[in-house]
């Protein structure tokens, strides 16, 4: 053993570890990453989600979802390591309970068109591909009483790990099973461009945030503008009373994807969950390339360059990331590597 090896020793007792044991760990010139590249097929997850509604009841359950974990994070209960995604079937007649905590939700619809979220006294239909928002501390429900009632699922985005990290996870149990509820009350006021002045806004009070309004918008501007060459023509989701991200932990994002291979190749330094809501095709992550359909999840990992190629027509894609949280604390970098252009013969 080195002098430096005892000395290392010497101190471990009283709590002390020499940096330099530590350095090139603690301080990487490039993201090492933590999440790794996976695929969820929908139609899998949907079969066990399926019989899961056989098995335990919402009040049993609290919440009927089966957590989408990145097989690089085992028992973390996270797709990346500060998200968490989960998939949730509410059947038709059932309710799952009213409570709040401090983390943040974002839902998009993926089946079903009977379902509601009641949102602190807000009730919000819940439709294929609309996004819902449930901002920190929020009293929310769910249940699903549409006619016709069908079964209705969606993906979970919370930031669940994040708020973990910093040891500030706070949960209340609402006194009765759901709340009263109004249709458009604030957010229908902020939808059309007007601000309540009955009480100060804390969060994003915009509730829902409808696909086919989202989708048809998009188009318009694709119409008249050069897409991204790995991202094509993207949007985000923002909260109107700041015109900063959905939410201060996550960014979320709806992508058009014009049909063939991208020019290039893209990473950012936030892993981000790819959502195909339209459309199939493919995604090199790294050297690995998995193929894709409507509604499957893939996690593209922090720092590492992807590529799509679509298959015939257009994808719409929904993505989130932990990007609010890093462009806020000055962390957040991104790379994108053109394709170069074919060289001119002059035939």
């Amino acid at each position: 053993m080195s002098t430096l090896d005892r000395f290392s020793a010497s101190v471990a007792d009283d709590g002390l570890v020499p940096l330099w044991d530590r350095f090139k760990d603690l301080v990487r010139p490039e993201p090492a990453g933590g999440a790794a590249a996976h695929h969820w097929r929908y139609d899998t997850a949907r079969e066990h989600l399926k019989l899961a509604g056989e098995l335990i009841s919402v009040e049993q359950a609290e919440r009927r979802v089966l957590i989408l974990e990145n097989p690089a994070l085992p028992g973390t209960s996270s797709i990346t390591r500060t998200l968490y995604a989960g998939l949730q079937l509410v059947r038709p007649g059932e309710i799952a309970p009213a409570h709040r905590h401090t983390q943040s939700a974002l839902r998009l619809i993926l089946e079903g068109e009977s379902a509601y979220s009641t949102v602190e006294g807000e009730k919000i239909g819940m439709g294929f591909g609309d996004v819902v928002v449930t901002p920190p501390w929020s009293w929310h429900d769910h249940g699903n009483d549409g006619a016709p009632a069908e079964d209705t699922v969606w993906l979970d985005a919370l930031d669940i790990p994040t708020v973990a990290f910093y040891d500030t996870s706070f949960m209340e149990q609402f006194p009765s099973r759901n709340q009263e509820s109004e249709p458009d009350g604030r957010a229908g006021l902020w939808a059309v461009g007007l601000k309540p002045t009955d009480r100060p806004q804390r969060s994003n009070p915009v509730a829902t945030y409808p696909y086919a309004d989202a989708l048809k918008r998009l188009e318009q501007f694709a119409a008249h503008h050069v897409p991204h060459p790995v991202r094509g023509w993207e949007a985000e989701y923002i909260d109107p009373s700041t015109g900063g991200p959905i939410l201060k932990t996550m960014s979320a994002f709806l992508s058009l994807l014009p049909a063939g291979p991208g020019k290039g190749s893209y990473r950012s330094t936030d892993a981000t969950v790819f959502v195909p809501i339209e459309g199939s095709g493919s995604t090199t992550v790294g050297g690995t390339t998995f193929d894709w359909g409507p509604r499957d999840v893939l996690v593209l990992p922090a720092w590492t360059p992807y590529r799509h190629n679509v298959d015939d027509g257009a994808a719409v894609v929904f993505s989130y990331s932990d990007r609010a949280a890093q462009t806020a604390l000055g962390l957040w970098r991104e790379a994108t590597t053109a394709d170069a252009a074919p060289i001119d013969s002059g035939a």
